[in-house]
């Protein structure tokens, strides 16, 4: 399709959503606006011509996105991150939103309903979502069993965390929780994401605790698997706790870091915002930077030996190109999407392709980790 064909499209799509339609949206309680979305996905995805529809309106490809990472191949690499579609029941329709691969989860050993409602908010000033979820999800027998018969047409990651409940508190039980989901997805997906930097789960982040993180890899190296394994971190970990959990991954099967997850930490927040509930984590523009100098210090602390994800605040090609730039070979949104569109996706990689060829770049591998320039 004409790139100027597809500008006009994306703007098009971009005035109706953020003039008419998220107006709607953002009037009617958020969770609720998410399950009906959920829904028109599923349906839009069981139907060739419905995709076929839905791939017209958003895509857009670009050889100078393709990636080859371990061993996997990327269309683009603009991902979904895990926290959106929780049941993996939208696989069949995000690639033809324009996806280069999703996440699906965060899902768990046991089906967990998550925390009392309400657990969502817009922070609108702020360009954020308050969420305190806690790993609703069917569980990992009921998700993969679904799976297993897919045929996925982008990467997909099946992220990993501890059944919110207090029966998983103590280590070993937590532990044990983790193995039951990394079972059951062990030839199912593409790659793991090993979640442990969830906020809203009973018992915190335990598994930020080194000593703790390594029990945990230790277990999980003894099961077979050829899927590479990311670990999501916190955006909140200061660099000492960072470079303590990378000394602990050089022990074990770990590919790569995934910068990052929900924030706590409501220091960025505008005002009017501020009058939240305490309880939950942050996502979109407050934990932007807190993403980037994560990617930057991983980046240059391990000398390009690990594939780095970059997630947090991403609404523009010039956000995703600035983390492609600090070390990320790959990012995710959420956040991004609901308050801009899903026109977004397409828009993303449509600026990188210009970004790239501004800057004299082949492709988008060769952008990676080259900061300096200007935005």
């Amino acid at each position: 399709m004409n790139n100027l064909i597809i500008a006009a499209r994306n703007k098009s799509f971009h005035f109706l959503y953020v003039n008419l339609l998220k107006p709607i949206y953002f009037c009617f309680d958020p969770e609720k606006v998410h399950n009906n979305i959920t829904q028109i996905g599923k349906f839009l995805g069981q139907y060739a011509i419905t995709r076929k529809i839905t791939s017209l309106s958003f895509s857009f490809t670009h050889p100078m996105l393709e990636q080859d990472i371990l061993g996997i191949h990327f269309p683009n690499p603009v991902g979904l991150a895990a926290g959106f579609d929780k049941d993996a029941l939208l696989t069949d329709i995000l690639p033809c939103v324009g996806f280069g691969f999703a996440e699906v989860g965060s899902i768990t050993g046991e089906s967990c309903k998550g925390n009392p409602k309400p657990r969502l908010w817009r922070l609108k000033k702020s360009r954020a979502l308050l969420v305190y979820y806690g790993l609703k999800n069917q569980g990992c027998e009921k998700i993969a069993h679904r799976l297993r018969s897919k045929n996925f047409r982008i990467p997909i990651g099946t992220s990993i965390a501890k059944t919110n409940s207090p029966a998983t508190v103590e280590t070993k039980a937590g532990i044990d929780d983790y193995l039951k989901a990394f079972r059951q997805f062990a030839n199912t997906g593409h790659y793991f994401t090993i979640n442990i930097s969830c906020p809203n789960a009973f018992g915190g982040e335990p598994f930020t605790d080194p000593d703790r993180l390594n029990c945990l890899l230790s277990i999980i190296d003894s099961i077979p698997t050829k899927k590479p394994i990311f670990l999501k971190m916190s955006p909140d970990l200061n660099e000492e706790q960072v470079g303590a959990i990378l000394r602990i991954c050089e022990h074990h099967r770990i590919h790569g870091f995934i910068c990052g997850n929900l924030t706590k930490n409501r220091d960025t927040l505008k005002i009017g915002d501020q009058m939240i509930p305490v309880k939950g984590g942050i996502s979109g523009k407050p934990t932007e930077e807190l993403s980037n100098a994560q990617i930057r210090f991983i980046y240059r602390k391990t000398s390009n030996k690990y594939i780095i994800i970059g997630c947090g605040g991403i609404f523009s090609a010039i956000d995703a190109y600035v983390k492609i730039r600090a070390g990320a070979s790959l990012v995710e949104l959420i956040t991004g999407m609901i308050f801009e569109g899903p026109q977004l996706i397409g828009e993303i990689n449509r600026g990188l392709v210009q970004l790239l060829k501004r800057d004299g770049f082949q492709n988008i591998q060769e952008a990676r980790g080259t900061e300096k320039s200007t935005y």
